[in-house]
């Protein structure tokens, strides 16, 4: 079935039906039914984490980007990988829960590998210290993914490699944001990374919410691993 063109009442529908799902397989199966029509719908959105983050890090990492792994985790169909490719990367790890997502990945030929792993129920299924660089955009909020999953990338992700993680600012994500930022403060307390850069985006993504009018907010971190 070809992907249609929606328009924005209709994706904001899509939006807020994700979240009325609660368990992990309801999430899996709304992302695999959404899978077709996903990145026309986050364009009507506006979505621009994917270029934000892929910004963020290309202006911070000083290694050889070709040479150079990037584990790209919830990759969804690939709009990291495609933004980051635009940087000069070209090696890419993806892992997300949804299998027709997956599919569209690979489709997309970025990806030297994928894997499907359910994030906060299954340990990330890569070696330990592999990678250069360690991504994650739109999974970590209210709903989606676990706050501690963050521990999962800082182990994922070589000594002086880079973690780049977002987060939504509206209203339903305020606490699951401040949860967020202590433990990458935590984090940091304890040695295992040092925080590079947060950006705050005023407008990050058109708000779907009843509640909200225009665009929300979001952030972009960027945190180092130390060296052993």
């Amino acid at each position: 079935m070809s992907a249609v063109t929606n328009s924005f009442e209709n994706v904001k529908e899509v939006i807020l039906s994700c979240h009325k799902d609660s368990s992990s397989r309801e999430k899996v199966n709304f992302y695999n039914s959404w899978a077709e029509n996903y990145d026309q719908d986050v364009a009507v959105l506006d979505y621009r984490a994917p270029s934000l983050a892929a910004k963020n890090i290309s202006s911070h990492f000083v290694g050889d980007r070709e040479a150079a792994v990037v584990l790209d985790v919830a990759c969804g169909t690939g709009l990291v990988a495609k933004q980051l490719k635009s940087y000069g990367f070209a090696h890419f790890v993806g892992i997300d829960g949804s299998e027709a997502m997956l599919e569209l990945a690979r489709e997309s030929g970025f990806y030297q590998d994928l894997k499907q792993c359910l994030l906060g129920e299954d340990h990330l299924p890569v070696q330990c210290g592999l990678f250069d660089v360690v991504v994650i955009v739109g999974a970590l909020s209210v709903g989606q993914v676990p706050v501690d999953v963050v521990k999962e990338l800082c182990k994922c992700t070589k000594p002086g490699g880079y973690v780049c993680m977002t987060t939504r600012g509206n209203r339903d994500n305020v606490e699951y944001k401040a949860a967020l930022e202590c433990e990458l403060k935590q984090m940091e307390e304890e040695g295992l990374w040092t925080c590079v850069e947060v950006a705050e985006v005023e407008d990050w993504e058109r708000a779907v919410s009843e509640q909200e009018d225009g665009y929300i907010s979001g952030a972009v971190y960027i945190y180092k691993k130390l060296q052993l």
